[in-house]
């Protein structure tokens, strides 16, 4: 992965395979400033990345210069990666080890902007334990929690009818962009049929 704008535009970031996460491709982020560039002024705010993975999106957010960044993620592999990114590049990311769930009961503060990349409401079996990342992801569960977030929200998620429905009253963008996921044979072929779908509790 690449950084693509800031103090870092152009830094490449290698991160371990064994992380179980799908990273965001450049186009995929670009596509993703694109829109924010416009309604945020990246110095003068603070930020949370939800199931930070790789720490991707942060890495972008504090190289645009944000001082006040959290990221969450329970995996203890990818919170550590996290931590030595932070580190090698001396950035501002303040590092939690936990589940959303948890945190979002008991937030550290308040946000302006809230970034939030969950498990995608598939049925092959991609990432964790018999694939326990995807299938045991309550994404209902999550709707309430933001819900209840202040601030700007906003959510990447493949786009199903069940995921339009539920987020039925935010404001919803699906485009064609797709991430490289390593997964089954049938949900590969079917990659070209796939649409991402971007939530957001404020218009784009």
């Amino acid at each position: 992965m690449r950084i693509i704008s800031g103090k870092h535009k152009g830094r490449r970031i290698t991160a371990p395979k064994k992380l179980p996460v799908r990273p965001t491709t450049d186009r995929a982020k670009e596509a993703l400033f694109n829109i924010l560039n416009h309604r945020l002024e990246w110095e003068n705010i603070s930020s949370l990345d939800l199931y930070a993975g790789t720490g991707n999106i942060s890495y972008e957010l504090a190289s645009r210069g944000l001082s006040k960044l959290t990221a969450v993620d329970q995996n203890k592999h990818c919170a550590h990666f996290i931590y030595q990114t932070n580190e090698a590049l001396d950035l501002s990311i303040t590092i939690v080890k936990n589940s959303v769930e948890k945190f979002l009961a008991n937030p550290s503060g308040s946000f302006d902007f809230i970034f939030a990349d969950p498990p995608y409401d598939i049925k092959s079996f991609l990432y964790g334990k018999k694939g326990k990342h995807h299938s045991d992801f309550d994404h209902y569960l999550f709707y309430e929690h933001a819900q209840d977030c202040m601030g700007n929200v906003m959510i990447t998620y493949n786009s199903n009818e069940v995921l339009r429905e539920l987020y039925q009253d935010w404001f919803q963008t699906q485009w064609d962009l797709t991430y490289t996921m390593h997964s089954g044979k049938a949900y590969r072929e079917d990659e070209g049929n796939r649409k991402e779908l971007l939530v957001t509790n404020y218009a784009t």
